[in-house]
């Protein structure tokens, strides 16, 4: 049964003693996510599991705190994790191009770096010392020395051999001659030529002798500068050594329990060994031009250099990482390049870690939908994770688009938990699309937009108010302020037992009550101060509202809200700006003629009407043939439309209303123009819940007040909606004043009394509705327009029709 609703139906208050607290400093800082039990359950359960796969989507609308519940929630878990390792790259020495990743405990990767700086750094300094000494120079001169006087051995011994033979040795360019000798003094030519035959094939014979005897003295003295070079190396060799040893065995035996660092120590021993040379030259104090100034030594000790990737000195758990810019680089790193003499040029010091790397061993929170946006990002992350390794890679060449030489650094192990956050329709449109989606990212953790509102909730949200007030410094509320947010939680949950989780609103709300008690110098932020809040926030976005009502009050927009019309009655609509969302009343009329077509739909046919519009409109139909049609045919043509309206229309939200100006307009009892109507309605004529319904009470109420109140006006709703309605302090005066009254209705018998004051009418046994009602007299209507349509489609008819026309 249709009934006015009390003031007590039309806004849920919550009392200040209900709190039971002074102020909001009475609470204590919440340290959980609150009214996201089911979120709550399901993150736990992903963040635990250490099975493959078992990543986390984060689903929930904008606004409603899940980048700040997630980061607070998983620093607090993270507190309980071991810290993980850090990591750096270092040269590879066998093939510079592929730099070496190296693991170290946390904490120990700026230690190592500035260990084995200081380590090459006072080899270099003792290496050029050791070979600068006269030690060394002693023994180099003994060493030379030696084999100097072994090859002096070896000239003197075919010396003696060329005199016993008659011959002495010349040294030329081309080589060393065996000149023969006679009486002390060398044969020239034609002395050689005066000589008889014999003579000169015994000279000839003998020479060729003393040539091969010189060619192995020859062999055996470039063998023994041979023997000489290796010999003053080895001394070097053992010199710098000597001088490195010390050093090399300090770094190792710090690091004696990293199986990989005294490895990468002796590599670099050796390297340091196969070029003494640049060890030994004096140090160049004229730096190389370019943009980063170098001298040759600092130059050839950067290839000794660590590169720290990830520093985890300072963390006191596993780290939480939120990538707001989720691009390519900034996931997996890159590898940065600098100019040096015009061309461009990098090293393995240049390399750069990503998110990934940061996140490496603890949680990386990703949005999902700028993820999805950033090229190459999506699918080199569901890579990553298949893989579980990290890849700097350049993003050209992995599109194929570079064949240029650069670094490809070793993959890095990657352990992470991955917390995308996200839209629920990206979720949707992820997992029926992307067929590695539901593998990666198994847990769906759903974040609700309400909560119950109980006592331990409201508790909950007091203790939300005291977090951001200690939080950012603000004032404390009062209860009477704590009870208003509450109120207005329950406004944005568009439901009495609700309370809104958008607490970033919320948190608006409380920074701008704050102020507003700053203002008056109060001690505490009081309900005054938070409905000053609420009230301004509106205002500054509400100037197209008070433009339409003024338009409507001005009669430029045609709205009636006193009297009565047949065939037209006041709509309610909602319209969304974004940052305002405000009701609107509209009028909906309808014209009636003879024919077939039915309900017309003007504004679908002029194409500003939606589907769901579409479909309401339709069911008016279905309504008008289960309840008029049985025993005759329903020849009806009925024009439907929202007058005065241009911007489109969809929804179904006005399908009752339509349906009132229909049975207005075939009964031809006129609907209270006082009256503004909304819901939607079956087949079966029962009025079913809409939303907005707040906002389309307090629209059509800013109508009358702007025209002037006279007692009679008001707004019907769904029954079903009731348990919705959060209305404003204003709205609730005027209905306690008498100016202005709410009516519920569950069907649409009950809400074409409400608005017309005559009864519906029941159907009596025999079958005939009750005389007089409103349904009685569309049922009669209906019944003369198809015993007229009828009687025009016979031969007669159309020939009287035909005259007449």
């Amino acid at each position: 049964m249709s009934q006015e609703l009390s003031i007590e139906r039309l806004r849920r208050v919550c009392e200040s003693t209900q709190l039971g607290c002074a102020t909001s400093q009475d609470f204590l800082a919440l340290e959980s996510i609150i009214g996201q039990e089911r979120a709550v359950r399901s993150l736990k359960f992903g963040l635990d599991i250490k099975e493959k796969g078992f990543n986390i989507y984060v689903a929930g609308r904008p606004g409603t705190g899940r980048v700040t519940a997630i980061k607070h929630f998983l620093e607090e878990i993270a507190k309980k994790k071991p810290v993980p390792s850090d990591w750096c790259y270092v040269n590879n020495f066998r093939d510079n191009y592929r730099p070496n990743a190296l693991r170290l405990p946390a904490g120990r990767a700026e230690g190592f770096r500035a260990d084995i700086e200081k380590m090459v750094t006072s080899a270099a300094r003792e290496i050029r010392s050791s070979f600068e000494s006269e030690e060394y120079a002693r023994h180099k001169e003994e060493v030379v020395q030696s084999f100097q006087q072994e090859k002096a051995k070896l000239i003197e011994a075919i010396n003696e051999q060329a005199r016993q033979a008659g011959f002495m040795l010349q040294p030329t360019p081309m080589g060393v001659l065996t000149i023969p000798v006679r009486k002390g003094k060398p044969l020239d030519e034609e002395e050689f030529l005066a000589l008889n035959q014999e003579e000169r094939a015994q000279i000839e014979e003998t020479q060729h002798k003393l040539q091969a005897a010189l060619e192995a003295s020859m062999r055996q003295s470039r063998s023994v500068d041979k023997k000489a070079v290796e010999a003053v190396q080895k001394l070097d060799q053992e010199v710098a050594l000597y001088a490195l040893k010390p050093l090399v065995e300090e770094a190792k035996e710090k690091y004696h329990d990293l199986e990989e660092i005294p490895v990468y120590i002796d590599q670099i021993q050796a390297n340091i060994l196969e070029n003494l040379s640049m060890f030994r030259a004096e140090p160049d104090e004229q730096p190389r031009p370019g943009p980063t100034p170098q001298n040759p030594m600092q130059a050839m000790l950067k290839k000794y250099a660590v590169n720290v990737l990830v520093n985890n000195s300072d963390r006191s758990g596993a780290p939480v990482i939120i990538e707001t810019n989720p691009t390519y680089n900034n996931l997996f790193g890159r590898v940065e390049q600098e100019f040096q003499f015009g061309a461009v040029v990098t090293d393995f010091t240049l390399v750069r870690g990503g998110s990934l790397h940061k996140a490496n061993g603890g949680y990386l929170v990703l949005p999902a939908e700028e993820l999805l946006r950033a090229p190459l990002a999506w699918e080199s992350l569901k890579r990553a994770l298949v893989q579980e390794q990290i890849t700097i890679e350049e993003a050209g060449e992995k599109l194929g688009l570079i064949s240029t030489k650069s670094l490809r650094p070793e993959p890095i192990p990657m352990q992470i938990k991955v917390v995308l956050i996200g839209r629920p329709d990206v979720f949707q449109l992820l997992f029926q699309y992307d067929e590695e989606f539901d593998e990666l990212f198994k847990v769906k953790a759903d974040f609700d937009t309400q909560m119950e509102r109980s006592d331990e909730h409201m508790q909950e949200y007091a203790a939300f108010v005291c977090t951001v007030c200690e939080a950012e410094n603000l004032k404390h509320f009062d209860s009477s302020a704590l009870g208003k947010i509450i109120e207005y939680s329950s406004r944005l949950a568009e439901d009495q037992e609700k309370l809104s989780t958008h607490f970033g609103e919320i948190a608006d709300v409380i920074r701008e009550a704050s102020f507003y008690a700053t203002q008056e110098d109060q001690p505490y932020v009081t309900n005054t101060h938070v409905t000053k809040a609420i009230e301004e926030r509106f205002y500054r976005s509400s100037l197209v509202q008070e433009r339409i009502r003024e338009m409507i009050e001005r009669d430029i927009i045609k709205i009636d809200v006193d009297g009565e019309q047949v065939g037209q009655v006041n709509g309610l609509s909602v319209i969304g700006l974004g940052d305002i969302t405000f009701g609107q009343p509209s009028r909906i009329t309808v014209s009636l003629g003879l024919g077939r077509e039915g309900l017309v739909d003007i504004e679908r046919e002029a194409k500003l009407g939606g589907p769901i519009h579409t479909k309401g409109v339709m069911i008016l139909s279905g309504y008008l043939l289960d309840k008029f049609a049985q025993d005759k045919p329903i020849s009806l043509s009925a024009r439907l439309v929202f007058e005065q309206n241009y911007s489109g229309v969809e929804g179904d939200s006005a399908s009752s209303t339509e349906l009132y100006a229909i049975l207005s307009a075939l009964s031809g009892v006129p609907i209270r123009q006082s009256i503004a109507v909304t819901g939607s309605v079956n087949q079966k004529g029962e009025v079913q819940a809409i939303g907005g319904v707040n906002e389309k009470i307090e629209g059509f109420f800013e109508v009358c007040k702007a025209k002037g109140f006279t007692g009679k006006q008001g707004v019907m709703v769904p029954e079903s909606n009731v348990s919705n309605l959060m209305l404003k302090e204003a709205v609730l005066e005027a209905v306690k004043e008498g100016k202005f009254h709410i009516w519920s209705a569950k069907t649409i018998d009950e809400g074409i009394e409400i608005l017309t004051g005559v009864s519906a009418g029941k159907r009596l046994p025999s079958g005939e509705l009750e005389e007089g009602s409103v349904f009685d007299r569309v049922d009669k209507r209906l019944r003369e327009l198809a015993e007229k349509f009828i009687k025009f489609n016979t031969p007669e008819g159309k020939e009287q029709g035909g005259k007449t026309e």
